[in-house]
């Protein structure tokens, strides 16, 4: 569905729930619907991406399919979501690409893993297979500059635009992007994202993946958010010891980039496993097809970068190594390439719908 004609089945259905407020106390998505009488596309944007699918509100409308009003907020909203990912993005056509089916993020990671192979045969030759132990073991496979150089590169690019991105859905939401960056709001926002305090419903938790209240989206969640987290701390860990303490990788088992980084891999392994899990017992009919495409792509390249990382640790000083270290950078490269146009810029531009919401609701709490 274009972009124009799925705003406009939202706009529709959206002017049934502001006629009936039924579901008003499920989530933030209502009460900032209330506050509308009526409905740009820059609204719509904002309350598409303010929804964090619980599905609460599905399941307790009196107007679904096949009623004659054929309600379905959680379907639309996501419809929309999807194709403002698409708009925001920079060339459009490689949102397109991965927003069709997961054949365009399989290509990615294909193509990551094959350029960092060739990279890899080219400067460590025999060395692959070689058992590499000792201060500088990795770089013995890649070497320093051919990892950090194109890594910050295709950093920079990602958040550039995504930066872009979000510049536009300010505007959208007549926002100057200044205003996003409010301290109070972006503080309270940031309490509101790291509780996941909106995937609760309506308190009994999300109607997700059965008719019934349950946490565990919300659990898992949460460990692929923490699991990025730690991956993270460990990096930067890893950074300063080796480049302000003059350290160099790979680290005792029980230094801190290695503990937060096992800590990391597994809660990641563990939360995109288990999200893949639930998905595929969820009920179909509240989805939009090509954001269950994106959900699954970057779930299980989540779960391939975890996995193939965990399999480096273990494997170390083995002649397994080389192998796995190479193949864990291509699943990486993949995961770089695809994160401006895949499912990874739901958290930045749902953490801006709830920075907007909280500058419209100042004392707000769902």
């Amino acid at each position: 569905m274009p972009l124009g004609d799925a705003m406009r089945e939202a706009e529709r259905q959206l002017a049934v729930c502001n006629a009936c407020r039924y579901c008003e106390g499920y989530c933030a998505v209502f009460p900032a619907l209330e506050l509308r009488t009526a409905l740009e596309d820059g609204d719509i944007t904002y309350l598409a991406n303010l929804c964090h699918d619980c599905r609460n509100c599905y399941d307790a409308c009196m107007f679904t399919p096949p009623h004659e009003f054929a309600v379905n907020i959680p379907k639309a909203l996501a419809e929309v979501r999807v194709r403002t990912y698409e708009r925001y993005s920079w060339p459009a056509m490689l949102a397109r690409l991965f927003r069709r089916s997961g054949g365009g993020t399989a290509a990615a990671v294909l193509v990551g893993v094959a350029v960092v192979g060739l990279a890899v045969a080219a400067t460590a030759g025999r060395g692959l297979t070689a058992v590499h132990v000792g201060p500088g073991a990795f770089y013995a496979v890649v070497p320093y500059l051919a990892l950090v150089v194109p890594a910050m590169l295709v950093s920079l690019y990602g958040i550039a635009v995504v930066a872009a991105g979000v510049v536009a859905f300010a505007r959208d939401a007549r926002r100057s992007p200044w205003a996003l960056t409010n301290p109070r709001a972006l503080t309270a926002a940031a309490g509101d994202a790291l509780s996941l305090r909106l995937l609760r419903g309506g308190g009994g938790g999300c109607y997700y993946p059965k008719a019934r209240g349950s946490h565990s989206r919300r659990v898992l969640h949460g460990f692929v958010f923490w699991g990025f987290a730690l991956a993270f701390l460990s990096t930067v860990l890893a950074a300063i010891d080796q480049d302000l303490l003059g350290r160099l990788p790979p680290y005792p088992l029980l230094s801190g980039p290695v503990v937060f980084g096992a800590a990391g891999g597994v809660l990641l392994l563990l939360g995109a496993t288990g999200l893949i899990v639930l998905k595929a017992r969820s009920d179909a009919a509240p989805s939009d097809h090509a954001m269950t495409v994106m959900d699954y792509a970057f779930l299980v390249v989540l779960d391939l970068v975890a996995a193939t990382g965990m399999l480096t640790l273990i494997f170390r000083e083995t002649r397994a190594m080389g192998s796995l270290l190479t193949l864990h950078l291509g699943v990486l490269a993949g995961l770089y390439v695809t994160a401006p146009y895949g499912k990874f810029v739901h958290g930045v531009y749902r953490y801006a719908a709830l920075v907007q919401r909280r500058l419209e609701e100042p004392r707000g709490d769902a």
